[in-house]
């Protein structure tokens, strides 16, 4: 008689996926109706910037602080420059109330760093998304 250790691991998977009745919802099958409450702009440094942002009928942290990515490619291009980097991103929910403190620099050239934005096409995509700038 052969024993197939692989089916068994599936089945056993399988069943403690039932197990509970719980069915996982995923980002996009939340629903989404996004307050967008506000904008705070600090300038930290000479080209180091906060944004505080509120909003109410986030999903999760991403909805947050891609709002506060909005902000912060608007307020690059205001300053006449065409970069940012992301620095970090504090996220906290309280009533209802998400908030996010990001931070970031700005630059007029392509900074070093992964997080880099490119401000205009960052504004041309939070203009297509309905998400409010500065």
């Amino acid at each position: 008689m052969r024993v197939r250790t692989g089916g068994a691991a599936a089945l056993l998977a399988v069943l403690a996926a039932c197990e509970g009745g719980q069915q996982e919802v995923s980002r996009s099958d939340a629903p989404f109706e996004p307050g967008y409450r506000g904008i705070e702009t600090r300038l930290l440094d000479d080209d180091l910037v906060g944004f505080v942002v509120e909003m109410t009928g986030a999903r999760d942290n991403d909805d947050v602080s891609d709002y506060a990515r909005c902000a912060a490619a608007q307020y690059t291009l205001i300053r006449g420059y065409g970069f940012a980097r992301h620095v970090r991103t504090r996220v906290a929910v309280e009533g209802g109330v998400w908030r996010a403190d990001a931070v970031y620099t700005v630059s007029p050239a392509l900074p070093d760093g992964l997080m880099t934005i490119d401000a205009a096409a960052t504004v041309e995509d939070c203009n297509t998304r309905g998400i409010p700038t500065v």
